[in-house]
């Protein structure tokens, strides 16, 4: 009988363990009760590497979270929803940047605020966005560019080789 009830003791313990960590879970994904926020929008040429969860950062501190991305298939840009806690007012001037930690590290979208004395109301749009920047598109480009410079494609005509 003892061993029944070191068992059933053991699983309650598994389980009240599952429950904690699927509530920390929900919350990292924005899905739990979240301290207050309020949502903005802006539209993106590309954001390869964000997705929804993707941290939103203000002088490298975590201010909010993207909570939605869709296309739009009229402009073909991408159209970000994203929730920003509340206390933290972003001036109408400001400038979203879709940055990167390094060339291992993940994405999060860079708040650059403005110098505006209106800021931005929950619903509004930052307007001055800056996309991704694929890191193989600038590899491309500077390796056809230094295979260019050193093939003496570039020399004028009738000049030594």
């Amino acid at each position: 009988m003892s061993e029944n009830r070191v068992e059933v003791l053991t699983g309650a313990v598994v389980l009240a363990v599952a429950a904690g960590f699927l509530v920390w879970a929900g919350q990292g994904r924005g899905l739990g009760s979240s301290m207050g926020s309020y949502p903005l929008h802006a539209s993106f040429r590309s954001v390869e590497g964000v997705q929804v969860g993707t941290d939103v950062r203000m002088a490298g501190v975590k201010i909010g979270s993207v909570t939605d991305i869709k296309l739009d298939p009229k402009t073909f840009f991408a159209d970000t929803t994203f929730a920003v806690r509340d206390g933290v007012e972003l001036p109408d001037d400001s400038q979203l940047i879709v940055a990167s930690e390094g060339l291992m590290g993940g994405t999060y979208l860079d708040v650059q605020p403005g110098g505006s004395l209106t800021n931005l109301a929950p619903g509004e749009e930052v307007t001055d966005t800056q996309g991704a920047v694929s890191l193989l598109t600038l590899l491309m480009k500077f390796v056809g560019g230094s295979a260019k410079s050193g093939s003496g494609e570039d020399a004028p005509e009738g000049a030594a080789q």
